[in-house]
């Protein structure tokens, strides 16, 4: 697994590939994840899982695209974009908080940063998918929340990319450097609500 290749997503097995590559690359890093465990943890041979991912990259790049996906899928589904700002936040602050600080977006995070010398493309991947995606559906909303008179916002960019900040207040850099590993509901809610008083104290009409 060596030069980037297509990826194919057709094939009654693709799921289980995807979902054992998850498992291992949570358990042991991008670079102590052999095929042979990925292919283990998904029920197929070596040969169905490089019909599918001709590159460990990709695999994981479809791994850390699926989750962030799923995540903002969730928050998309839950959220009214009519609702007053505060609904409409604290909502999505009760998914990124969470996820931010899940096992799985720590290996993330932490695979991109160790192999961002050797293979940049994955940092560029995760950060495609997971901030630059939040970054952009935050500003949309912030634009028609603007319109309607419910937000001063002279920039909806710096805007979301703030918003999102707050919600790594303090949890998220204890995760980073292992200073701890779980986290109470009681927690999380403390952070989400900060940033939405934060957020709005700043920006609410």
């Amino acid at each position: 697994m060596t030069q980037p290749a297509a990826i194919v997503r057709t094939g009654r097995k693709f799921e289980q590939v995807v979902k054992g590559a998850r498992d291992v690359f949570l358990a042991d890093g991008f670079e102590g994840a052999s095929v042979d465990d990925i292919a283990r943890a998904a029920g197929v041979s070596k040969a169905t899982l490089y019909s599918y991912f001709p590159d460990k990259r990709l695999l994981f790049m479809e791994v850390a695209t699926n989750e962030c996906n799923l995540m903002a899928g969730r928050a998309l589904n839950l959220i009214n974009e009519t609702a007053p700002p505060r609904e409409v936040l604290t909502i999505a602050a009760e998914q990124l908080v969470p996820f931010f600080v899940s096992p799985f977006a720590q290996q993330c995070f932490r695979i991109c940063v160790a192999e961002r010398e050797r293979f940049p493309e994955l940092g560029r991947a995760f950060y495609a998918n997971g901030p630059e995606m939040g970054r952009q559906q935050f500003s949309a909303y912030f634009v028609k929340a603007v319109a309607r008179g419910e937000l001063i916002i002279p920039d909806v960019d710096m805007a979301a990319e703030q918003f999102c900040e707050l919600c790594r207040v303090k949890l998220w850099v204890r995760a980073v450097f292992g200073i701890q590993t779980e986290f109470s509901q009681s927690e999380i809610d403390d952070v989400v609500k900060s940033a939405v008083d934060t957020f709005l104290a700043r920006y609410e009409a």
